[in-house]
């Protein structure tokens, strides 16, 4: 298939940064479609650590070219921030990368917005205060900025000066005493139209017309499909769809164009922030597996919630994205962990249920039913083949296959690029079977 879309399967942090640039030198263009500077794709390359929070994960291969698409949220500050830190490594993007027109920037008041916004609440979301959110909701209600809008700065200009009464207003609303000026907003922006109006074009076309000339093309989402803001764990999501029913909409192409999908999962579950988490571990099962896996948010610090695997959002994240193959992470970070967890289904209110509840009300009410596997001692990030690794971790990995009903096609047992076991596995395309959901009763 001249396409791969590469999909986070829970609440985002799976290893998607690791995963798109293994393979993304196999691709010759790789594009995000959603998102914005609230996500962070974190990859080791011989030693180096780079964190990205808008970037496609393409940036680190030199003949790839990176597509950032309609439908981002891109801080501009944020963004050139990063160009600036790849330039002084030695990576120039003045001929690699291009940024959809259509695409909304995130403005200074998006950013207040969202702090405000989050402080009012009752119940808080866990908002990264990137702006993120207000400008999703500013694109919806239609007075968004867009990167058109700054190259032709004219027109910056007059829809600022329209704009920023209304939000000002709403700003001294919910508390924030100074209003924004107006022309410290343009001095910054016109700043940011010099630097990136030479970035910004027709990503849509671009992307289409590879296509037809048999380009591969990695898609790239942010976050994971819980967080989605239709499909995830509502209210507690991002603001945008970090599903593969997003990537339509947010690339430009048809839906047909999203080629194969491949889901990333890690081999136990994270969640930043607030919201449900059937299968979050005790105290010491949380300390233990946040210690070992070094779970704090690449974008906040924060640490993160740690749990078991969770099987029954992953049958049913493989079935609601179609999903064909599976990016197992962190399974190394398993090792020494005696007795190891699986939730295989839920009791809701005494009822026994094995699929996932569609009310986030609901969720937060669920027990999980463990399936337990014996562990392994051995330390596994030296293994380069599947027949490597230790039978206990083999058979780990045959069960979350037979339960999510995808084949694991690439098993991660460490953060470097060379800690990482391809598979051959089977899939639909050559005519042999896929693992099979196992129904629970």
């Amino acid at each position: 298939m001249p396409a791969t879309t590469v999909i986070g399967t829970q609440w985002g942090d799976e290893g998607k940064g690791k995963v798109l640039d293994l393979i993304a030198e196999k691709a010759d263009i790789v594009m995000r479609f959603q998102g914005g500077a609230n996500a962070g794709h974190t990859v080791e390359v011989k030693g180096r650590r780079f964190v990205f929070h808008l970037l496609p994960s393409g940036v680190l291969h030199e003949d790839k070219m990176n597509l950032m698409g309609n439908g981002l949220v891109i801080d501009p500050a944020a963004l050139w921030l990063e160009i600036e830190e790849l330039s002084r490594e030695g990576i120039d993007l003045s001929q690699r990368l291009k940024i959809s027109g259509r695409a909304h920037l995130v403005m200074p008041y998006h950013r207040s917005l969202d702090a405000a916004f989050e402080k009012a609440r009752t119940e808080r979301i866990g908002t990264t205060h990137r702006g993120i959110g207000p400008c999703y909701a500013d694109k919806i209600s239609r007075h968004g900025l867009r990167f058109y809008d700054l190259v032709d700065f004219d027109r910056f200009r007059r829809k600022l000066s329209a704009l920023l009464p209304l939000q000002n207003r709403l700003l001294q609303a919910l508390g924030h005493e100074a209003p924004l000026e107006e022309e410290k907003i343009l001095q910054e922006y016109a700043l940011h139209s010099t630097r990136l109006a030479p970035f910004v074009t027709d990503t849509s076309r671009y992307v289409r017309e590879a296509l037809e000339r048999d380009s591969h093309v990695f898609f790239e989402g942010a976050q994971g499909v819980l967080l989605d803001v239709d499909h995830g764990t509502y209210p507690f999501v991002t603001s945008s769809n970090s599903s593969a029913l997003g990537l339509p909409a947010g690339a430009g192409i048809p839906p047909h164009a999203a080629g194969h999908i491949l889901g990333v999962v890690k081999a136990y579950n994270t969640r930043v922030g607030s919201g449900p988490f059937p299968t979050e571990g005790s105290d010491d099962e949380n300390a233990r597996l946040r210690d070992a896996g070094n779970e704090f948010g690449a974008t906040t610090g924060r640490p993160r919630r740690c749990g078991w695997l969770d099987a029954v959002v992953l049958r049913h994240v493989v079935a609601l994205n179609g999903i064909q193959g599976l990016a197992l992470t962190k399974i190394d970070v398993l090792g020494g962990i005696k007795t190891l967890k699986i939730c295989t289904r839920y009791e809701i209110d005494g009822r026994e249920v094995d699929r996932f509840p569609d009310d986030t009300d609901l969720l937060g009410r669920v027990k999980p039913v463990y399936r337990d596997l014996p562990g392994w001692t051995a330390d596994i990030s030296g293994c380069r083949a599947f027949d490597e690794l230790p039978r206990e971790a083999r058979e780990y990995i045959g069960v979350v296959e037979k339960l999510a009903g995808a084949p694991a096609e690439i098993v991660s047992v460490g953060p470097g690029r060379e800690q990482t076991i391809f598979r051959e596995v089977s899939s639909p395309s050559s005519g042999t079977r896929r693992p099979t959901p196992e129904k629970e009763t």
